[in-house]
């Protein structure tokens, strides 16, 4: 048996790219929500994924996520995808969606985790690839304090910039999962981040587009290619289910060999 059968599964930022191709899978699994900010799409993959599954639109921006909570009673697999890449937005949006936008997540279902409950935060290779930002770790792992901006820019950080934004974002996310898998290891549940590389996904095209270095980065990898959504989809799929029942606290990297390729 799957982790949360008879339990509630959740998908934050299901209407496009991986975590549509997550919510394929998990539908399979019993009684399915699927949240997003684009609602129009979300409606269409709930009808098409039938079953159990219910659309709730919601940004996970905004301080309140009750029709989150409300939908989902007792979760069983969460699994965050919802992002902005450098190219979609400016650097503060970034930080908002990626680290503030998950930690508000996490912190708006924590009564909702339990025993066996199991949770996957996507981060990304880019925050495996940043210089040491030992400095900055204080502000990262306070990511929803009212002074999180200022504290970035008094150590030297143009918050406005996306290229920065984007790793720095998702180093957060790295360090919010090691820093409350003790929290919800005591209550029995999971909580891994999951850094996917280059994805051909509308995300990954449009980045590629901007940024031929990316190009090289697939050559340069073990693999030589990009991920198809559904090769991280089932990596996601699998950390949730029991089969990954020993695992917490740690990132799991999916990026066909990139990072090593670059940091070896």
């Amino acid at each position: 048996m799957s982790v949360g059968r008879n339990r509630t599964g959740v998908v934050v930022g299901a209407a496009s790219g991986m975590g549509q191709a997550v919510a394929e899978l998990l539908v399979e699994r019993g009684p399915l929500v699927i949240a997003d900010r684009d609602g129009d799409r979300l409606e269409e993959l709930a009808d098409r994924l039938g079953g159990e599954t219910t659309a709730v639109q919601c940004d996970v921006t905004d301080a309140d996520l009750s029709s989150l909570a409300t939908s989902v009673g007792e979760v069983g697999a969460l699994v965050i995808t919802a992002g902005l890449s450098p190219s979609m937005a400016r650097g503060r949006e970034i930080y908002e969606v990626n680290l503030r936008g998950t930690s508000r997540v996490l912190d708006t279902l924590e009564l909702s985790i339990g025993e066996g409950s199991a949770a996957v935060c996507f981060s990304s290779m880019a925050a495996h690839l940043l210089p040491p930002t030992e400095s900055l770790h204080p502000v990262l792992d306070d990511p929803e304090s009212a002074t999180f901006y200022d504290d970035l820019a008094a150590l030297g950080i143009d918050i406005d910039e996306p290229r920065l934004a984007y790793p720095l974002s998702k180093l957060g996310v790295v360090r919010l999962v090691r820093r409350k898998a003790g929290a919800w290891g005591a209550r029995g549940a999971r909580l891994l981040s999951l850094s996917p590389g280059i994805v051909d996904t509308g995300m990954g095209r449009l980045e590629s587009e901007h940024e031929p270095a990316m190009a090289e980065m697939v050559e340069a990898s073990a693999l030589g290619r990009m991920a198809r959504a559904e090769e991280v989809a089932a990596v996601a799929a699998f950390l949730v289910s029991d089969g990954a029942s020993f695992m917490t606290g740690t990132d799991v990297q999916v990026d066909g060999g990139v990072v090593t390729a670059y940091t070896a």
